[in-house]
């Protein structure tokens, strides 16, 4: 039975039991595991400094395929900002090659990427505590579903999300322009480095300010036919909202609060279901 068509009190005991089931196997997402004794956040490096680099002659498609399915790499990073899952891997690829044949130190502030071009610097925010690195894209992946960027161990140490092996985050690409290619490598001011915040001065920010945006409407009627779609499906967590800021006010239809990584990818896969593609997280 599809999920949309169960009572709600059915749809929340599933989603209690795929909740317990995730806590139980500790993180099915995470590739392999943490490196044996503890490291501390003071003993990785520093967030490397953004400059702009010349295309890896590796890694870099235009189009390659993974388990049967086909990528294709951007021919720019410059505008990208996606909102997403972040994964991470660690002490099984430590010391092998990368995409970009590069070697993989699960102690450098790298990243994984299925389709930016390598390399590419992001800045990367865990969307539960505002904490923010920035990071080296020079590997493939992560190919799992509804899964964006697969970070370092340092860089997921950093952001806190090494125990629960996912986390909700925004990534957005550090541009300089065109990319340099073959061209010698422009001499520019790179970005700030990012914050980096103590574990224990880092800002609460509660699960309940986060929700998925499906759609934005210029007129409250088409919002409102949205909404009708998502309730018939039994998404009862969907409502509308009124956005004075812009002229004309617009109509934006989101759902939550989103609680944690289970439940965005059920509402997700309920979306894709519908037909909804590209839903947005938002934090307020």
């Amino acid at each position: 039975m599809k999920f949309a068509a169960m009572l709600p009190e059915a749809r929340q005991l599933l989603l209690m039991f795929f909740a317990a089931a995730l806590v139980a196997c500790g993180s099915s997402e995470v590739r392999d595991g943490a490196p044996s004794g503890s490291v501390r956040i003071p003993d990785l490096p520093d967030d490397p400094t953004p400059r702009p680099e010349p295309r890896s002659k590796y890694g870099n498609g235009p189009r390659y395929e993974v388990f049967g399915k086909r990528y294709s790499v951007m021919s720019s990073s410059d505008g990208y900002k996606e909102r997403g899952v972040a994964s991470w891997y660690g002490q099984k690829f430590h010391g092998n090659l990368t995409s970009n044949r590069e070697t993989y130190d699960m102690y450098q502030m790298t990243a994984a990427h299925k389709s930016l071009p390598l390399p590419t610097y992001v800045r990367v925010t865990n969307l539960s505590n505002d904490r923010s690195v920035i990071v080296r894209v020079n590997d493939r992946g992560p190919f799992v579903h509804n899964r964006i960027i697969d970070l370092s161990y340092a860089a997921a140490l950093k952001l806190d999300m090494v125990k629960t092996g996912t986390s909700l985050v925004e990534v957005e690409a550090i541009g300089f322009g065109d990319p340099p290619g073959d061209r010698p490598v422009r001499a520019v001011t790179p970005p700030e480095p990012a914050v980096r915040m103590p574990q224990s001065t880092a800002p609460h920010i509660d699960e309940d300010r986060i929700f998925l945006q499906v759609g934005a409407f210029g007129s409250r009627e088409n919002a409102e036919r949205r909404l009708a779609t998502l309730h018939n499906a039994n998404i009862l967590a969907a409502f509308v909202v009124q956005d004075t800021s812009s002229s004309p006010a617009l109509y934006r239809v989101r759902i939550g609060p989103i609680r944690g990584i289970v439940q965005y990818d059920i509402v997700v896969e309920e979306l894709e279901n519908l037909g909804i593609q590209d839903p947005y997280l938002i934090s307020e």
